[in-house]
């Protein structure tokens, strides 16, 4: 069976956002399973869908979250029928996720079925609406790849790129079973594997925020591996285009909420959340749990609102001076993500670092539909498996 992290000979269409007839119902889930976290118990506000015709905007929020943001009119309606559903990959609140392959040109992929009910009694359709848009219109190679999406009366389906390696939370968990049992220690990934992790991921926010993305829910449950256990960012359902890059909207997961999300009072925030959640990831990925972590919500939004870091012995001082750069309380001094490539921790432990990311255009852009590889991003090699 041939598996490509991204496209080869066989490369799906993109649909545009606005769907004539039945609009898809949607909304985030994990990329393969629920996130196991305390979640806020704040809900988004709504956001009204567009109307059937492919032209129109519906409200103001709609039009501001999708500005600059190109749609792709499809080359043909998907089915179903045009798939071979292999095992199963995981299973959420919403539905399941499936590895699926494309039966003409055998392209193997991921797709996630979501149940129309489920969605609607939980009224949530606006965030796969949000999710579809704002992960149709990136591409990056740390960035899980969008192919095109589905629906018929019952479900709505998302064709994704296969992630081999499975979930990040997964593997962070047997990480540290396993370090619990031969070293006796509560204790994460070694310093290197974090710190090339930690960069990738760095790379796809900076990429995200120079196209107005705030992601607002980095964690490992939203983070995959891919075939040469590169990170991968799956999840965009509380991610939001933003180009005045002010919000006030509370979401995210409690254990990786920014002070300013925390403090009660609508205080509005931009894409610094983000480089706040890189900070607590960096700590869960060395520690195996975040930082704030506490038997109440109370308590822990204590810690965070005083950003109460309290550092293991095994941890660097390089480490900890990273860390402690991203978690500072006001959002503007947090490290820039162009500094991540420099800063000292990244240097030691990540081989053939660039000083700096590439430089990318601020707005605009998007996947070209394309048929095969013309026209297309070029592919990844494959490998057989």
């Amino acid at each position: 069976m041939l598996v490509s992290s991204r496209p080869t000979a066989f490369h799906l269409s993109f649909f545009s956002y606005t769907m004539s007839g039945t609009a898809p119902l949607g909304t985030s889930t994990s990329s393969h399973l629920n996130s196991p976290r305390k979640q806020p118990t704040t809900k988004p506000p709504t956001h009204t869908s567009s109307s059937s015709s492919s032209s129109s905007s519906s409200s103001s929020s709609s039009s501001s979250s999708t500005a600059n943001f190109t749609t792709h009119t499809p080359a043909r309606q998907w089915k179903v029928d045009d798939f071979d559903i292999g095992k199963p990959l995981g299973r959420g609140k919403f539905g399941r996720v499936f590895l699926a392959r494309e039966k003409k040109y055998k392209f193997v992929c991921a797709l996630k079925c979501l149940e129309k009910k489920q969605l609607q009694r939980n009224n949530v359709e606006h965030q796969l609406r949000r999710e579809i848009e704002i992960q149709s219109n990136l591409s990056h190679p740390h960035i899980l790849s969008l192919y095109g999406y589905f629906w018929d009366k019952q479900r709505v389906y998302l064709i994704l790129e296969f992630a081999p390696g499975g979930e990040m939370y997964k593997v962070l968990t047997k990480q540290v079973a396993k370090n619990r049992e031969t070293l006796g220690l509560e204790k994460g990934f070694s310093e290197r594997k974090a710190a090339t992790w930690i960069y990738q991921l760095s790379s796809a926010l900076h990429y995200c925020h120079g196209k107005h993305v705030i992601h607002r829910d980095i964690k490992p449950e939203n983070l995959l591996l891919g075939l040469k256990n590169e990170l991968l960012i799956a999840d965009f359902g509380w991610s939001v285009h933003a180009p005045s890059s002010r919000r006030t909207t509370l979401c995210g997961t409690l254990d990786y909420l920014p002070p300013e999300m925390v403090a009660g009072n609508d205080d509005e925030y931009d894409n610094g959340v983000d480089l706040w959640a890189l900070g607590v990831l960096t700590y869960e990925f060395l520690v195996g749990k975040p930082p704030f972590e506490e038997e109440t919500n109370k308590a822990t939004y204590k810690r965070i609102s005083d950003v109460d870091v309290r550092f293991p012995d095994f941890v660097g001082r390089l480490a900890r001076d990273f860390i402690r750069s991203f978690l500072v309380k006001k959002s503007s001094s947090r490290m820039p993500l162009l500094q991540v490539p420099s800063s000292p921790w990244i240097q030691k432990n990540v081989k053939q670092c660039r000083k700096t990311f590439k430089s990318r255009k601020p707005v605009g852009g998007g996947r070209k539909p394309a048929v095969g590889n013309r026209g297309g991003k070029k592919p990844r090699k494959s490998c057989k498996v």
